[in-house]
């Protein structure tokens, strides 16, 4: 195939060049790539420079250093790739792609034949391709047949099926702009906005400050776009014509951050999962179900009493060990608990030999106590653990998730504050849903979402002024405690 590529480059594919074209070869994997590299250099009979390898996999130059020289010198004249040029990489002096790989997502092989669609001046395109005269069109070379293969649309937006829309809006709110999260509430939220009545659509309208659910969704789906990443890059940056590595994450993050923003209101997440909890729920009216028990097993019970045994011994043999039990231990706390200091003690429970996740743990008490035991069919979060452990600990008289004991401590702190302006209030709000997520709220986080889209330290400053020190610090002390 590279021979006969070789061949027919100056007699049917750009007749009458003397040079060989910027060129982008697509390979199955990184083997093949290597593969495809020495028998290109072969064939053209040229040195190593003139082919080269872009992939996760390159050594010696960074890959970041080998696409600044396809894309700006004269060398290389030929890369190959698997996926790494696939998306949001501009070449534009590149002129023909060769495919040396099968493509089934039609969106994926759009994304791969986009690359050689770029534009580019006379002057810039000479610099590296001397005997050029303009770029009026580019070529593909079809070995495998892929232009006449029926595909598939690509990977879908549902990345998290297994995760619950609540779960994916919790984690937005907790500051995660992951490209799979944001992709998969762009999904649920087209399928709902299909579904709900126009009154709800007009409710979460008024709850998203004035966009609908297509326009969320739109957003968010724009917002993981790569080549959006790439242009904001640019307008972010004027006179910058190809934005480095750094200045388009900068953009990415910059365009997920305004499209997660409405997410950040708690009362929207609320309605959301409302809504979506209502359209999806099959009702089987036809057929009617029978009771024939309704009890935990004997074998169950005991595994549930020896887990909580076991978790409860641990707790005493390791109070003077690890940082989080020492201060759950001490009555009143000596220090202020981290959310480190909690995570570091996840980390040690759930590895063997314990396996002892805040789920299980939970589930073993609802067993064994149900009456006494709160939220048991909720998802649990990371600090829920401090609960279980009060409870271990006799410290509290019912389990119940940290996020309605911060709830509960918070109304009891707010009613006995001074009146509150209602943008002072969302602000509260925010900094009370970070500490049930973080246990504490420190300066530092209002550099981070979600305060930072609505102001940052500037802004919650300009509203409460020097009260804000001792609101944080009355917030931390009595929330959490």
């Amino acid at each position: 195939m590279i021979k006969t590529f070789r061949d027919k480059l100056s007699t049917e594919i750009f007749p009458g060049r003397t040079e060989v074209p910027k060129t982008l070869i697509y390979a199955k994997d990184d083997s093949h790539a290597e593969d495809i590299v020495k028998i290109v250099r072969e064939e053209f009979g040229k040195g190593n420079e003139f082919a080269q390898k872009i992939t996760y996999k390159t050594t010696g130059m960074s890959t970041d250093d080998l696409i600044a020289s396809f894309r700006n010198s004269y060398n290389p004249r030929i890369a190959v790739t698997v996926d790494m040029i696939a998306t949001g990489t501009d070449i534009k002096p590149l002129e023909i792609v060769l495919f040396l790989r099968t493509i089934n997502s039609r969106t994926y092989f759009e994304q791969m034949k986009g690359r050689g669609v770029r534009v580019i001046n006379d002057n810039d395109l000479q610099s590296v391709t001397p005997d050029a005269k303009s770029k009026t069109h580019f070529i593909i070379v079809d070995a495998l047949g892929i232009c006449e293969k029926d595909k598939t649309d690509s990977r879908p937006m549902e990345r998290k099926k297994t995760v619950s829309l609540e779960q994916l809006l919790q984690a937005v709110a907790l500051g995660n702009i992951e490209d799979d999260v944001l992709s998969s509430i762009a999904g649920r939220l087209a399928r709902l906005d299909k579904k709900i009545s126009p009154e709800d659509k007009a409710e979460v309208q008024k709850l998203s400050d004035g966009k609908t659910i297509k326009e969320l969704t739109g957003n968010l789906v724009q917002a993981v776009n790569p080549d959006n990443h790439i242009e904001q890059a640019k307008k972010d940056n004027p006179g910058v014509k190809e934005p480095t590595a750094e200045q388009i994450k900068l953009a990415a993050n910059k365009m997920k951050i305004e499209a997660v923003k409405p997410i950040h209101n708690p009362e929207l997440r609320k309605k959301l999962v409302e809504l979506h909890k209502t359209t999806e729920q099959t009702i089987d009216t036809v057929s009617k179900d029978k009771v024939t028990a309704a009890e935990y097993s004997a074998e169950a019970l005991d595994k549930a009493k020896g887990l909580v045994t076991s978790f409860e011994q641990f707790i005493k043999d390791n109070k003077d060990e690890i940082t989080a039990l020492q201060i759950l231990y001490s009555k009143p706390y000596k220090s202020r608990l981290r959310f480190e200091q909690i995570k570091e003690l996840a980390s040690i429970i759930e590895k063997p030999p314990y396996l002892w996740g805040v789920d299980r743990l939970w589930e073993a008490y609802a067993a064994l106590e149900k009456s006494k035991v709160r939220g048991a069919n909720a998802q649990k979060i990371l600090t829920d653990l401090v609960s279980l452990i009060r409870l271990a600990l006799h410290q509290e008289d019912e389990l119940e998730p940290f996020a309605e004991h911060v709830q509960r401590r918070y109304e009891e702190w707010l009613s006995g504050q001074k009146k509150f302006t209602d943008e002072q209030l969302h602000w509260l709000e925010m900094i009370k849903e970070h500490i049930v997520g973080s246990l504490s709220i420190e300066k530092d986080d209002f550099d981070s979402v979600p305060f930072k889209p609505e102001g940052g330290l500037g802004k919650v400053y300009q509203l409460f002024g020097e009260d804000l020190w001792s609101i944080m610090d009355e917030m931390n002390k009595v929330l959490a405690a």
